[in-house]
């Protein structure tokens, strides 16, 4: 991808992140052929830790993450910041570590403490001024201003969709570089953030199985307006469910072998994983005996 992530979102079509969790994942997306990647703080959670998405995870966590994607791919990144643990000088050194670990975008939002999953109910909030001094203090503290700082607000679920959109709409001027209301909880919802904040920055839409929001495609999304969709831990639900499977057929059989039709075998995953050309590589380093 040659074209900054900021110029990708300022053209059709949507811009589509799968969300990744680790380097495996973010290869394998990469090979899917997905333009950018979503880091999610909630996938890291469920799967380093085995725990919600209650802000457990901490920003030295997701900066090991994020340069171990790096090192695996170029693929455009989208991290996601959480509420850049802490006041507006956390965040200033969140976005410091998070870029040069290798992060293209920030995503950062205005719950406090306990934060907690943008689709579980009794978030809280800090004061829009609170956030707009963060989001500024973002700005501020990028070295590259492709570096983009993505404003999230989820006040939908605390004080009202138009305090939300009004919210955004503060981001927006503090200097936010795209606009992400969480959980609108219908179409109409989806289709008023739009024609709240369409025209002023692009909007960020997330998908989440089983969540406040309906599901929609993302060329549904787009025809509402919306430059770029996330689907963030849609792999981790599909991974738990193949691997709570593949575990119960082991225990049950003594054997993974009604399960192999489902997997990679020893070589496939090698294929994927890139091993003989990264051998091959190794060799070429070797002293010469000849």
């Amino acid at each position: 991808m040659n074209e900054t992530l900021k110029a990708r979102l300022g053209r059709r079509p949507i811009l589509l992140a799968p969300g990744v969790y680790d380097a495996l994942t973010a290869s394998l997306a990469t090979d899917a052929g997905a333009e950018a990647l979503y880091l999610s703080g909630a996938s890291i959670a469920y799967t380093r830790l085995g725990r919600p998405d209650i802000g457990l995870v901490s920003m030295s966590e997701v900066v090991d993450t994020i340069m171990l994607v790096r090192d695996r791919t170029p693929t455009p990144m989208i991290v996601d910041a959480d509420n850049g643990y802490g006041n507006a000088l956390n965040m200033q050194r969140t976005m410091r570590l998070f870029e040069r670990a290798g992060a293209t975008a920030l995503q950062i939002e205005d719950q406090s403490y306990p934060k907690r999953c943008g689709h579980l109910a009794e978030k809280r909030l800090i004061s829009k001024g609170e956030m707009v001094g963060k989001v500024k203090a973002a700005v501020d503290a990028r070295k590259d201003e492709g570096t983009l700082v993505i404003a999230r607000t989820d006040a939908i679920a605390v004080e009202g969709f138009e305090a939300a959109i009004d919210r955004a709409l503060a981001y927006a001027e503090a200097g936010a570089d795209a606009l992400f209301v969480e959980a609108p909880n219908s179409e109409q919802q989806l289709s008023a953030v739009v024609a709240g904040l369409g025209g002023r920055l692009p909007l960020m839409a997330n998908m989440i199985e089983g969540g406040q929001t309906p599901m929609k495609s993302a060329g549904e999304l787009e025809a509402l307006g919306f430059s770029l969709v996330i689907f963030p831990g849609g792999v981790v639900r599909a991974m738990a469910h193949a691997v709570r499977e593949f575990y119960e057929t082991l225990t049950r059989d003594g054997s993974s072998a009604a399960f192999r039709n489902r997997m990679f075998d020893f070589n496939a995953l090698n294929e994927v994983i890139g091993t003989n050309r990264i051998l091959a590589l190794g060799k070429t380093y070797e002293d010469d005996v000849t």
